[in-house]
Protein backbone atom coordinates (compact mmCIF):
# COMPACT_ATOMS: atom_id res chain seq x y z
CA UNK A 1 0.00 0.00 0.00
CA UNK A 2 1.47 3.27 -1.02
CA UNK A 3 1.87 5.76 1.56
CA UNK A 4 0.02 9.51 0.71
CA UNK A 5 3.04 11.68 1.47
CA UNK A 6 1.86 14.84 1.84
CA UNK A 7 -1.17 14.10 3.98
CA UNK A 8 1.73 12.21 5.92
CA UNK A 9 3.86 15.24 6.17
CA UNK A 10 0.74 17.64 7.37
CA UNK A 11 -0.58 15.22 10.32
CA UNK A 12 3.20 15.13 11.56
CA UNK A 13 3.50 18.77 11.62
CA UNK A 14 0.48 18.83 12.94
CA UNK A 15 1.79 16.22 15.96
CA UNK A 16 5.54 17.46 16.26
CA UNK A 17 6.90 20.11 17.45
CA UNK A 18 8.90 21.01 15.12
CA UNK A 19 9.47 23.45 12.01
CA UNK A 20 9.71 22.92 7.86
CA UNK A 21 11.75 24.98 6.76
CA UNK A 22 12.72 25.66 2.83
CA UNK A 23 14.84 27.73 0.93
CA UNK A 24 13.76 29.98 -2.48
CA UNK A 25 15.75 27.38 -4.75
CA UNK A 26 14.10 23.98 -3.81
CA UNK A 27 11.37 22.10 -5.78
CA UNK A 28 7.90 23.56 -5.68
CA UNK A 29 6.36 20.45 -3.56
CA UNK A 30 8.88 20.69 -1.12
CA UNK A 31 8.68 24.53 -0.90
CA UNK A 32 5.12 24.18 -0.79
CA UNK A 33 4.66 22.22 2.72
CA UNK A 34 7.81 24.57 4.25
CA UNK A 35 6.39 26.96 7.45
CA UNK A 36 9.51 29.13 6.84
CA UNK A 37 10.64 29.87 3.52
CA UNK A 38 13.18 32.23 2.05
CA UNK A 39 17.10 32.93 1.78
CA UNK A 40 19.66 31.49 3.88
CA UNK A 41 20.73 34.03 6.84
CA UNK A 42 16.96 34.87 6.75
CA UNK A 43 15.83 31.21 7.69
CA UNK A 44 18.39 30.70 9.92
CA UNK A 45 17.35 34.08 11.96
CA UNK A 46 13.38 33.57 11.45
CA UNK A 47 14.53 29.60 12.79
CA UNK A 48 16.46 31.21 15.75
CA UNK A 49 13.17 33.56 16.92
CA UNK A 50 10.98 30.06 16.24
CA UNK A 51 9.87 28.59 19.54
CA UNK A 52 9.88 24.69 17.97
CA UNK A 53 12.98 22.78 19.32
CA UNK A 54 12.92 20.92 16.60
CA UNK A 55 13.41 22.01 12.66
CA UNK A 56 13.86 20.35 9.32
CA UNK A 57 15.97 22.16 6.49
CA UNK A 58 15.27 21.91 3.30
CA UNK A 59 18.36 23.12 1.34
CA UNK A 60 21.77 22.65 1.36
CA UNK A 61 24.19 21.81 4.21
CA UNK A 62 25.63 25.12 5.07
CA UNK A 63 22.08 26.62 5.51
CA UNK A 64 21.61 23.65 7.94
CA UNK A 65 24.98 24.46 9.78
CA UNK A 66 24.01 28.17 9.38
CA UNK A 67 20.86 27.80 11.90
CA UNK A 68 22.87 25.36 14.38
CA UNK A 69 25.51 28.39 14.84
CA UNK A 70 23.29 30.60 15.39
CA UNK A 71 20.79 28.76 17.79
CA UNK A 72 22.73 25.68 19.02
CA UNK A 73 20.23 24.75 21.08
CA UNK A 74 17.77 23.80 18.11
CA UNK A 75 18.46 19.66 17.03
CA UNK A 76 18.24 20.53 13.26
CA UNK A 77 17.82 17.97 10.48
CA UNK A 78 18.08 17.86 6.89
CA UNK A 79 15.93 15.55 4.48
CA UNK A 80 19.06 15.60 2.33
CA UNK A 81 22.64 16.98 3.29
CA UNK A 82 23.25 18.01 -0.42
CA UNK A 83 26.48 19.91 -0.20
CA UNK A 84 26.14 23.71 -2.27
CA UNK A 85 28.96 22.49 -4.93
CA UNK A 86 30.39 26.34 -3.94
CA UNK A 87 31.01 25.51 -0.90
CA UNK A 88 32.48 22.60 -1.33
CA UNK A 89 34.95 24.59 -3.01
CA UNK A 90 36.80 25.67 0.18
CA UNK A 91 37.71 24.42 3.71
CA UNK A 92 40.05 25.55 6.24
CA UNK A 93 43.08 24.21 4.60
CA UNK A 94 42.05 25.88 1.39
CA UNK A 95 41.68 29.43 3.47
CA UNK A 96 44.69 28.76 5.13
CA UNK A 97 46.71 27.97 1.54
CA UNK A 98 45.07 31.36 0.51
CA UNK A 99 46.35 33.40 4.17
CA UNK A 100 49.18 32.03 3.03
CA UNK A 101 49.13 33.42 -0.23
CA UNK A 102 48.81 36.80 0.66
CA UNK A 103 51.67 36.36 3.42
CA UNK A 104 54.28 34.99 1.12
CA UNK A 105 53.79 38.14 -1.41
CA UNK A 106 54.24 40.78 1.75
CA UNK A 107 50.85 41.20 3.51
CA UNK A 108 51.52 40.16 7.34
CA UNK A 109 48.52 37.90 8.33
CA UNK A 110 47.50 40.35 10.64
CA UNK A 111 46.87 42.46 8.11
CA UNK A 112 44.53 40.66 6.32
CA UNK A 113 40.82 41.27 7.14
CA UNK A 114 38.87 37.98 6.00
CA UNK A 115 35.28 37.91 4.50
CA UNK A 116 33.41 34.85 4.15
CA UNK A 117 30.17 34.41 1.57
CA UNK A 118 27.63 32.56 3.73
CA UNK A 119 27.32 30.36 1.36
CA UNK A 120 30.75 28.07 2.74
CA UNK A 121 31.59 25.37 6.08
CA UNK A 122 30.67 25.90 8.90
CA UNK A 123 35.03 25.37 9.87
CA UNK A 124 35.36 28.06 7.16
CA UNK A 125 33.52 30.97 9.12
CA UNK A 126 35.10 29.59 12.30
CA UNK A 127 38.34 30.01 10.77
CA UNK A 128 37.51 33.39 9.48
CA UNK A 129 36.13 34.23 13.00
CA UNK A 130 39.18 33.27 14.53
CA UNK A 131 41.24 36.13 12.76
CA UNK A 132 38.73 38.85 13.17
CA UNK A 133 36.65 38.49 10.17
CA UNK A 134 32.90 38.60 9.43
CA UNK A 135 30.21 36.91 7.05
CA UNK A 136 28.41 38.43 4.41
CA UNK A 137 25.81 37.68 2.12
CA UNK A 138 24.74 38.63 -1.30
CA UNK A 139 22.42 41.60 0.00
CA UNK A 140 24.55 42.98 2.30
CA UNK A 141 28.11 42.53 0.78
CA UNK A 142 28.58 46.09 -0.33
CA UNK A 143 28.00 47.48 3.38
CA UNK A 144 30.45 44.28 4.84
CA UNK A 145 33.53 45.23 2.15
CA UNK A 146 32.90 48.74 2.40
CA UNK A 147 33.06 48.60 6.64
CA UNK A 148 36.22 46.01 6.26
CA UNK A 149 37.57 48.46 4.67
CA UNK A 150 37.93 50.97 7.07
CA UNK A 151 40.57 48.89 9.02
CA UNK A 152 43.00 49.22 6.49
CA UNK A 153 43.97 45.64 6.21
CA UNK A 154 43.43 44.00 2.78
CA UNK A 155 39.92 41.89 2.16
CA UNK A 156 40.50 38.25 1.21
CA UNK A 157 36.89 37.24 0.17
CA UNK A 158 36.01 33.73 0.16
CA UNK A 159 34.34 31.32 -1.78
CA UNK A 160 32.62 33.66 -4.74
CA UNK A 161 35.32 35.16 -6.97
CA UNK A 162 32.26 36.86 -8.94
CA UNK A 163 30.42 38.28 -5.83
CA UNK A 164 34.21 39.49 -4.88
CA UNK A 165 34.84 41.24 -8.05
CA UNK A 166 31.21 42.43 -8.75
CA UNK A 167 31.14 44.55 -5.34
CA UNK A 168 35.12 45.28 -5.99
CA UNK A 169 33.48 47.13 -9.56
CA UNK A 170 30.62 48.64 -8.08
CA UNK A 171 32.85 50.17 -5.54
CA UNK A 172 35.40 51.17 -7.79
CA UNK A 173 37.76 49.06 -6.37
CA UNK A 174 40.82 46.84 -7.40
CA UNK A 175 40.07 43.01 -7.21
CA UNK A 176 42.50 39.92 -8.15
CA UNK A 177 41.45 35.87 -7.89
CA UNK A 178 44.06 33.60 -6.95
CA UNK A 179 45.43 31.14 -9.06
CA UNK A 180 43.81 33.40 -12.11
CA UNK A 181 46.82 35.27 -13.78
CA UNK A 182 49.04 37.40 -12.07
CA UNK A 183 47.39 38.11 -8.40
CA UNK A 184 49.51 40.66 -6.16
CA UNK A 185 47.88 41.14 -3.33
CA UNK A 186 50.07 44.35 -3.04
CA UNK A 187 48.21 45.92 -6.06
CA UNK A 188 44.74 44.90 -5.15
CA UNK A 189 42.13 46.08 -2.46
CA UNK A 190 39.95 42.94 -2.31
CA UNK A 191 41.85 39.31 -2.64
CA UNK A 192 39.36 36.44 -4.31
CA UNK A 193 39.35 33.18 -3.67
CA UNK A 194 38.83 31.12 -7.02
CA UNK A 195 35.68 29.83 -5.99
CA UNK A 196 31.94 29.44 -8.10
CA UNK A 197 28.02 28.52 -8.21
CA UNK A 198 27.98 26.89 -10.78
CA UNK A 199 24.22 27.86 -11.67
CA UNK A 200 24.83 31.42 -12.08
CA UNK A 201 27.91 30.15 -14.39
CA UNK A 202 25.71 28.87 -17.15
CA UNK A 203 23.85 33.06 -17.81
CA UNK A 204 26.21 34.87 -20.33
CA UNK A 205 26.35 38.19 -22.11
CA UNK A 206 25.26 36.48 -25.49
CA UNK A 207 22.14 35.02 -23.34
CA UNK A 208 21.01 39.09 -22.72
CA UNK A 209 21.96 40.29 -26.17
CA UNK A 210 19.23 37.32 -27.34
CA UNK A 211 16.84 38.59 -24.99
CA UNK A 212 17.61 42.32 -25.73
CA UNK A 213 17.66 41.61 -29.48
CA UNK A 214 14.19 39.60 -29.06
CA UNK A 215 12.95 41.92 -26.87
CA UNK A 216 14.25 45.58 -27.07
CA UNK A 217 12.54 46.72 -23.84
CA UNK A 218 13.54 43.69 -21.85
CA UNK A 219 14.56 44.17 -18.12
CA UNK A 220 17.96 41.83 -17.54
CA UNK A 221 18.27 41.26 -13.66
CA UNK A 222 20.63 38.83 -12.37
CA UNK A 223 22.84 37.98 -9.62
CA UNK A 224 25.94 39.15 -8.10
CA UNK A 225 27.00 35.21 -8.52
CA UNK A 226 26.85 35.94 -12.34
CA UNK A 227 30.31 36.53 -13.94
CA UNK A 228 31.56 40.22 -13.83
CA UNK A 229 30.67 40.93 -17.83
CA UNK A 230 27.17 39.98 -17.49
CA UNK A 231 26.61 41.91 -14.21
CA UNK A 232 28.40 44.29 -16.09
CA UNK A 233 25.32 44.64 -19.17
CA UNK A 234 22.48 43.59 -16.30
CA UNK A 235 19.77 46.48 -15.90
CA UNK A 236 19.23 45.14 -12.17
CA UNK A 237 21.66 43.45 -9.95
CA UNK A 238 20.26 41.81 -6.70
CA UNK A 239 20.09 39.05 -4.19
CA UNK A 240 17.53 36.08 -3.98
CA UNK A 241 15.07 38.55 -1.95
CA UNK A 242 16.34 41.57 -3.82
CA UNK A 243 15.57 39.91 -7.06
CA UNK A 244 12.20 38.64 -5.67
CA UNK A 245 11.31 42.31 -5.06
CA UNK A 246 12.27 44.21 -7.94
CA UNK A 247 10.52 42.09 -10.31
CA UNK A 248 6.99 42.51 -7.95
CA UNK A 249 7.34 46.27 -8.28
CA UNK A 250 7.65 45.93 -12.65
CA UNK A 251 4.80 46.47 -14.67
CA UNK A 252 3.15 43.27 -15.08
CA UNK A 253 3.23 43.88 -19.01
CA UNK A 254 7.00 44.44 -18.75
CA UNK A 255 9.10 41.79 -19.70
CA UNK A 256 12.22 40.68 -17.55
CA UNK A 257 14.73 38.32 -18.35
CA UNK A 258 16.36 36.61 -15.24
CA UNK A 259 19.44 35.36 -14.09
CA UNK A 260 19.21 33.22 -11.32
CA UNK A 261 17.78 29.55 -10.10
CA UNK A 262 14.96 28.18 -12.48
CA UNK A 263 12.60 27.01 -9.76
CA UNK A 264 13.11 30.87 -8.24
CA UNK A 265 12.44 32.42 -11.04
CA UNK A 266 9.65 29.58 -12.23
CA UNK A 267 7.11 31.13 -9.02
CA UNK A 268 7.98 34.67 -9.58
CA UNK A 269 4.78 35.70 -12.02
CA UNK A 270 2.84 33.94 -14.03
CA UNK A 271 3.89 36.36 -17.24
CA UNK A 272 6.31 37.92 -19.22
CA UNK A 273 9.03 36.09 -17.02
CA UNK A 274 11.90 34.48 -18.71
CA UNK A 275 15.02 32.59 -17.57
CA UNK A 276 18.43 34.10 -18.86
CA UNK A 277 19.30 31.01 -20.45
CA UNK A 278 19.27 28.93 -23.46
CA UNK A 279 19.65 25.23 -20.53
CA UNK A 280 17.09 25.05 -17.76
CA UNK A 281 19.35 26.79 -14.53
CA UNK A 282 18.54 24.20 -11.93
CA UNK A 283 20.64 23.73 -9.03
CA UNK A 284 21.37 20.04 -8.29
CA UNK A 285 22.10 19.99 -4.71
CA UNK A 286 18.76 22.24 -3.65
CA UNK A 287 16.60 19.78 -6.01
CA UNK A 288 18.20 16.76 -4.51
CA UNK A 289 15.82 16.95 -1.70
CA UNK A 290 12.09 15.30 -2.61
CA UNK A 291 8.92 15.23 -0.41
CA UNK A 292 9.81 11.70 0.79
CA UNK A 293 13.00 12.50 1.99
CA UNK A 294 11.13 15.05 3.86
CA UNK A 295 8.47 12.58 5.44
CA UNK A 296 10.91 10.37 6.28
CA UNK A 297 12.70 12.79 8.22
CA UNK A 298 9.83 13.83 9.85
CA UNK A 299 8.64 10.04 10.87
CA UNK A 300 12.63 9.42 12.55
CA UNK A 301 11.24 12.42 14.85
CA UNK A 302 7.97 10.39 15.35
CA UNK A 303 9.95 7.21 16.04
CA UNK A 304 12.45 8.71 18.19
CA UNK A 305 15.41 7.74 15.88
CA UNK A 306 16.23 10.92 14.22
CA UNK A 307 18.24 11.36 10.87
CA UNK A 308 20.83 13.55 9.33
CA UNK A 309 21.18 15.58 12.02
CA UNK A 310 23.46 18.61 12.17
CA UNK A 311 26.28 18.76 14.47
CA UNK A 312 28.56 21.17 14.56
CA UNK A 313 30.81 21.13 17.82
CA UNK A 314 31.58 23.91 20.50
CA UNK A 315 34.22 25.57 19.27
CA UNK A 316 33.11 25.80 15.51
CA UNK A 317 30.20 27.27 16.61
CA UNK A 318 31.82 29.76 19.10
CA UNK A 319 34.04 31.73 16.61
CA UNK A 320 32.07 30.88 13.20
CA UNK A 321 29.20 32.93 15.94
CA UNK A 322 31.44 35.72 15.91
CA UNK A 323 31.67 36.11 12.61
CA UNK A 324 28.00 36.00 12.07
CA UNK A 325 27.67 38.78 14.50
CA UNK A 326 29.96 41.15 13.42
CA UNK A 327 28.44 40.87 10.14
CA UNK A 328 24.45 41.36 11.90
CA UNK A 329 25.81 44.18 14.23
CA UNK A 330 26.78 46.31 10.80
CA UNK A 331 23.91 45.14 8.71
Amino acid sequence: MSIDYISEIKRLKEKLSVTVVGHFYQRDEVFELADITGDSLELARKCKADDNPWVVFCGVGFMGQSVKIIAPEKRVLMPKIACCAMARMIDSSYFEDSVDYMVERGIPRDKILPITYINSDATVKAKVGEMGGLVCTSSNAYKIIEKGLESGKKILFVPDRCLGQNFANSMGLKSCVIGEGECDPKEADIICFNGFCSVHQLFTVEDVEFYREKYPDIKIAVHPECDPSVVAVADFVGSTSQLIKYVNSLDPDQKVAVGTEYNLVNRMREKNTYVLSATKPECPTMNETTVEDLYLTLKSIEDGKPINEIIVDERTIEYANLALERMLEIS
